[in-house]
């Protein structure tokens, strides 16, 4: 069998750095093997991070600017794929997510046809595959929106290939700066065809945003919950923080920082205000709204619970949130993605680097059931390498 070795980078929500993913694949689709040789998260330099956030938050900056940012972030992409193969046999292929800086989803309830949304990620493929001297698949998003469709989650049909069971319901539950999830049934009868996919909602996003706050700058996250575990979450406020339009939509849907974000969270911390709430409690209480977001999209957009839920992303180490999510899941079992062998802090550049791997083929690699697209289509566009 054919093996291919290809690098998967991926950058978040969260911006918090670029996960780089050195993987073999062999395989298409249900014989789809992947195994990961190497991986690491590489920071952006401090001042490159500052920019991404501002302009996340809707700082206007001119074109020049932009094409400036849009090729500073290609180059240390770049840089990240060529340090994660350092003492391997090279690459012959990259899939790079880029960072995604604005994200607007399609209006299903426009009254003019046809609903299109609208995503940018930065870090340009062909300076990448030039740097780098190895062909690179990016823009994965674009051709689903075009399709009607909402560009995320992408990762739905691989999360499919590796992570699905014979018997058993189960939700792939990523955390990262968004939460998102995959509902997979048992792999039988025309069980692709059900799976369904959609942003849960805030992940790591707000609560990094209230670290930042409360240490003045000194911490960018929670580590391992330990600082919201020594609080008492504001119950009445997480659940008027759910009665947010967004929670209310059903899937197929997305969100983003656009939503999420900046101007979010200061709403979030005038309301701990009015109940006097202290940092400890603020952070208890915003990690309570990502769990109990999780699990009420469960109970409202699912026909039944899953037997098991597995937990990936920078999230999935925060010990007190998934004894949260445990909690309100009962007898659910939660678990990360890790126990069934796929890296859970990686998975979602291992993802990028198997489409990429499907774009070669010509294999589509969105889920309309997931995205809301009208058919499957091919994703990414094509860098050649350079000679």
């Amino acid at each position: 069998m054919q093996h291919t070795r290809v690098i998967g980078l991926m950058s978040g929500t969260s911006v918090d750095g670029i996960d780089a993913a050195l993987v073999d694949i062999t395989g298409t689709d249900f014989d789809l093997q992947v195994e990961l040789l190497a991986a690491e998260t590489y920071p952006y330099p401090p001042e490159l991070q500052d920019k991404i956030l501002a302009v996340c938050a809707g700082e206007a900056i001119s074109m020049a600017e932009l094409a400036a940012l849009d090729n500073a972030i290609a180059l240390v992409f770049a840089q990240a794929a060529q340090n994660i193969q350092a003492g391997y046999t090279p690459a012959t292929l990259i899939g790079s997510h880029g960072q995604t800086v604005y994200h607007l989803p399609p209006d299903k309830y426009s009254q003019k046809p046809p609903a299109l949304g609208y995503t940018l990620q930065l870090g340009r493929g062909d300076i990448i595959a030039y740097y780098t001297s190895i062909t690179t698949v990016s823009n994965f998003r674009v051709a689903d929106i075009a399709a009607s469709g909402h560009g995320a989650p992408l990762v739905p049909r691989v999360d499919a290939y590796l992570l699905s069971h014979p018997q058993k319901f189960s939700c792939i539950q990523n955390i990262g700066g968004i939460g998102n999830v995959t509902y997979i049934p048992p792999r039988h009868d025309n069980w692709l065809n059900q799976i369904l996919a959609w942003d849960t909602g805030p992940g790591n996003t707000i609560l990094d945003l209230a670290v930042e706050h409360f240490s003045n700058g000194t911490k960018h996250y929670d580590n391992n919950g330990e600082w919201a575990a020594t609080g008492n979450p504001c119950l009445p406020l997480v659940e008027k923080w759910l009665q947010q339009d967004y929670f209310q939509l059903p899937p197929p849907k997305s969100t983003g920082r656009e939503l999420f974000g900046v101007n979010y969270f200061q709403e979030c911390l005038q309301d701990c205000q009015s109940y006097q709430l202290s940092p400890a409690d603020v952070l208890a209480t915003i990690t309570e709204l990502t769990a109990v977001s999780i699990v009420n999209s469960y109970c409202n957009f699912l026909q039944r619970m899953p037997d098991q839920v597995l937990l990936c992303g920078g999230g999935s180490r925060n010990l007190y949130l998934k004894n949260r999510l445990q909690l309100l899941l009962g007898k659910v079992t939660v678990l990360t993605t890790d126990d069934l062998g796929l890296s859970a802090a990686f998975k979602e550049a291992i993802a990028f680097a198997v489409l990429a791997y499907w774009r070669q083929l010509g294999i589509p690699g969105n889920l309309p059931t997931a995205t809301g697209a009208t058919q499957e289509v091919l994703l990414g566009e094509v860098h050649q390498a350079f000679s």
